[in-house]
């Protein structure tokens, strides 16, 4: 029997016919056990709008951020594989099943699509800003985790079950930076990691904020790192993380037993 799958599409302010129509690619292309669509502070009557798709669409008053919409949503997941797909589309479903295919086939634990891969398939390109500040960025995850990808921040990645009650307690950024953290854990758990050339097209209407969005990345990188260190036992960030209190991990804040 095939492994089962189960994927997340969080949503915040989404355009309501590009997601539906997403939406609707992902179950016809990947054939999902569960498909849901976690959505944040939603517009009067958007909710509404999405009642007929053929997935469970799970509405919030509140902003979650991206980690935190998809940690709620792959807790209340039980299949094998839990992938997510950013709402805006950009990473079409053909590539999110590229995506998922190596942990159908048993090939990795962890999948991270990839737009900066040289195979990748780009077809519309970002502003000079926000190319050039993930160009930096990706040279500085690769040099500072146990992870040598093009491409981090990708809006399509898919996580064994296994390899998720592994990292999942370890997991704090509600925000962007989420993508980060979860290859940083999942490297530390000697988790096998693949990377996915994608199509990938910019979408102008993307909520991402460039500069608060870089600044954020690059706190949550260092973050990132000493958490993977210390998991790994490296004593230096044990000492560091003695005096230190943790924030609460998202499981705990997103936990289905506090419903």
């Amino acid at each position: 029997m095939p492994p089962s799958l189960g994927v997340v599409v969080p949503a915040y302010r989404p355009d309501i016919d590009v997601l539906r129509s997403y939406v609707r690619a992902l179950d016809e292309r990947l054939d999902p056990e569960v498909l849901r669509v976690e959505l944040d502070d939603p517009d009067a009557g958007v909710r509404d709008a999405l009642t007929d798709l053929p997935a469970t669409v799970n509405a919030v008053a509140t902003r979650r951020g991206k980690g935190g919409a998809i940690t709620f949503g792959f807790e209340r997941l039980n299949t094998d594989i839990l992938a997510f797909a950013d709402a805006d589309g950009s990473t079409p479903a053909t590539s999110v099943a590229d995506v998922v295919e190596p942990l159908r086939a048993g090939d990795a634990s962890l999948s991270v699509g990839s737009r900066r891969h040289p195979d990748a398939d780009v077809r519309g390109h970002q502003t000079f800003a926000r190319r050039r500040l993930g160009d930096v960025f990706a040279w500085v995850a690769r040099r500072l985790l146990a992870a040598d990808l093009y491409d981090f921040q990708c809006g399509a990645k898919a996580i064994t079950r296994d390899a998720w009650r592994d990292v999942r307690s370890h997991l704090y950024e509600p925000g962007f930076a989420w993508d980060v953290e979860l290859i940083a854990m999942t490297a530390a758990f000697d988790h096998r990691i693949v990377e996915v050339p994608v199509t990938w097209e910019d979408m102008p209407n993307s909520t991402v904020s460039p500069v608060g969005t870089a600044l954020e990345l690059g706190r949550a990188l260092f973050r990132a790192r000493h958490r993977a260190r210390r998991v790994r036992g490296d004593s230096f960030h044990a000492a560091i993380a003695r005096t230190v209190d943790d924030p609460i991990a998202l499981v705990d804040r997103f936990s289905p037993d506090n419903e």
